[in-house]
């Protein structure tokens, strides 16, 4: 069947030219408008099959239909199961003398070859309807097969309830590919993009533009690969983020600026993290807060998918000191309650030692969590039942237990955790023990985050600097060095440059940032005193910026939303290497095609670079 199609394709392309390209282009204006006005993709155009195998249903009773797929199961040698991208769909094998050639075909086929069928849609026998399939009311009754390749032995089964490692599912990636949880995933994603490309080209005039891969080293920030050239000690490096480049665009002109952007981070072996990663990347020109923050949640509505219950916005706001003061993070997951409450005016007049050395502090503090039904799973806790069990407890006065009470809302079967010390430090423990403690709570059963909700929040005012974990008395940018210091706080810029608030803004989702952005630096003495007097940057590294922003660079600003995160977040998927069709492992190898691999000497001669392998190594190699 499939080279009878081919042949006929190769007859048609035969015909006389202008007749051949006047039928294909009718054809395609016709498919094209009509697409148009349904807005329903045509799955089997230009292929060897007429239908998708998850797309028949009752009302192509009687239809002749070819289709194309893998054998998923086949039972008894009567029945197989055909599948594609798209579906499942039973088809009957011949049982007649007749058919003979067609059956040996489809019963001697291993399972996951790849086979064509060919024949008529009909009724499955009353009471043999299967109404968890999709086209379980039909089944095929097959004419012809043909085998377009076989299988060999799996080493694991294309079933999304088998359990498979992970190191196994990356080092055959383009077999766990064809699950349905992987097709759904990547599907969704190209859905989403497709929407957000719409929305900001068709709907609000941006430009789509790509930027260079190979660039130069970028001060501060995360690390960053490097690339070594064939001149000798001169290397290029893969950017962090199109960040220079989208700013440039700006003094440019476009104005509008988007990219679905390719961005690399040797961050090493972290948890969740891709040392290449996808980002939804924008830069407008005369721009404010509110206006990227609006563009944003328009953007997220319109691409959202309709399987999903339908974004609400505005989304709500928070400034990174109330998400630290209540959550303990600048990411905090609003699903559920337990908020940090500050207890310190309660223990003000205490006896206890560790508290009255806290409050005695600069920056002291004591915070305190409650945790509803904290008995049932702190074991370390004996049953409250007002007795207040615990050293600290019985150290306190009655008069502090009944204000504590008050204010924390304490209940019969509630835990109260209790830490002093300077304030963003005992916020940051609590923050992590509120996240530990939901946990353990829906570990026992208790739902405390729905899975279907998907909670927004803007996180604003972060500070423009922290100080340096290696060196305190010294500065970093705590988003990158080009965010604008917040108008209000300028003047603090030359006396206290750590009191000075930023026009950064981060989107949060469930807990997990998804976004982060600001207004830019467009004033080149201002960014010039910030990189060189206050950060201690080599200014000759952005010496192209700098001069940009000398020619009339207009005021600007952007975001990058994380597609990754983003994507795994609504299928809810456990990992981002679930939403990635060819990730790498949590050490940032390809165990599929064992990235990265060694180079031969010679290989590397043009470089002008040598490899210094450690004595261990060199021990294995010389054996």
């Amino acid at each position: 069947m499939f080279s009878c199609w081919l042949s006929r394709l190769c007859r048609g392309l035969s015909t006389p030219t202008g007749r051949v390209t006047h039928l294909i282009q009718g054809s395609l204006s016709r498919r094209l408008m009509l697409s148009s006005q349904r807005r329903i993709p045509e799955l089997s155009s230009f292929v060897a099959r007429t239908n998708t195998c998850g797309e028949l249903r009752s009302s192509h009773l009687g239809q002749e239909v070819t289709l194309c797929g893998w054998i998923q199961y086949r039972r008894q040698n009567i029945f197989l199961v055909l599948r594609d991208f798209h579906g499942l769909v039973q088809v009957v094998i011949p049982q007649d003398e007749s058919a003979a050639s067609v059956k040996k075909i489809l019963c001697e086929a291993p399972m996951e070859s790849v086979v064509q069928v060919s024949g008529t849609v009909i009724s499955r026998p009353p009471g043999q309807e299967n109404p968890k399939m999709p086209t379980g009311e039909i089944e095929i009754k097959v004419k012809s097969a043909q085998l377009l390749n076989t299988c060999k032995k799996l080493p694991f089964e294309i079933k999304d309830f088998v359990k498979k490692t992970e190191a196994l599912r990356l080092q055959y990636r383009y077999l766990d590919l064809r699950s349905f949880q992987m097709q759904y995933n990547l599907r969704l994603r190209s859905r989403m993009v497709m929407k957000m490309r719409e929305y900001l080209c068709n709907l609000h005039g941006f430009v789509d533009i790509e930027t260079p891969t190979l660039f130069k080293r970028t001060p501060g920030g995360a690390k960053e690969f490097v690339i070594p050239s064939r001149e000798p000690g001169k290397f290029y490096c893969l950017p962090q983020s199109p960040q220079q480049f989208k700013q440039l665009l700006m003094v440019g002109g476009l104005d509008r600026y988007f990219q679905v952007a390719r961005c690399y981070r040797d961050e090493g072996s972290r948890p969740d993290r891709q040392p290449e990663f996808t980002q939804i990347d924008i830069e407008m020109s005369f721009v404010d807060q509110i206006g990227i923050r609006s563009l944003i949640e328009g953007l997220l509505q319109y691409s959202w998918p309709s399987d999903k219950d339908p974004v609400v916005v505005p989304f709500p706001s928070m400034t990174f000191a109330e998400a630290l003061a209540s959550y303990g993070t600048d990411k905090p997951d609003t699903r559920f309650g337990m908020k940090i409450v500050d207890i310190s005016d309660v223990f003000r007049n205490t006896k206890v030692g560790f508290l009255q050395d806290a409050l005695s502090k600069p920056q002291g503090t004591v915070k305190a969590i409650c945790i509803s039904e904290g008995t049932e799973v702190l074991p370390v806790f004996p049953k409250a039942n007002r007795n207040w069990n615990s050293p600290v407890a019985k150290s306190i006065m009655e008069e502090q237990r009944s204000e504590l009470i008050r204010l924390m809302e304490i209940q019969e079967d509630g835990v109260v955790l209790l830490t002093a010390g300077e304030h963003r430090k005992a916020c940051s423990v609590l923050g992590k023990l509120r996240l530990e403690c939901a946990d353990l709570l829906e570990a026992r059963g208790l739902v405390l985050r729905d899975p279907a909700l998907f909670s927004f929040l803007w996180v604003v005012d972060f500070p423009l600097f922290l100080p340096k974990e290696e060196n305190p008395g010294e500065l970093e940018s705590a988003h990158h060095p080009f965010t604008a210091p917040h108008p209000s706080d300028i003047h603090l810029l030359h006396t206290e440059p750590k009191q000075v608030r930023s026009q950064h803004y981060d989107l949060v989702l469930n807990g997990n940032e998804i976004g982060g952005g600001s207004i830019r630096i467009h004033d080149a003495e201002l960014q010039r005193y910030i990189l060189a007097t206050l950060l201690k940057e080599d200014v000759k590294l952005l010496s192209h910026l700098l001069q940009a922003l000398d020619f009339g660079a207009p005021p600007h600003g952007g975001i990058a939303l994380g597609l990754d995160r983003l994507i795994c977040l609504v299928t809810g998927a456990p990992s981002i290497r679930d939403v990635i069709a060819f990730p790498k492992s949590f050490r940032g190898h390809d165990l599929m095609s064992n990235a990265p691999d060694s180079l031969p000497p010679e290989e590397l001669k043009p470089y002008h670079i040598q490899v210094s392998w450690p004595a261990d190594s060199e021990a294995e190699r010389a054996h």
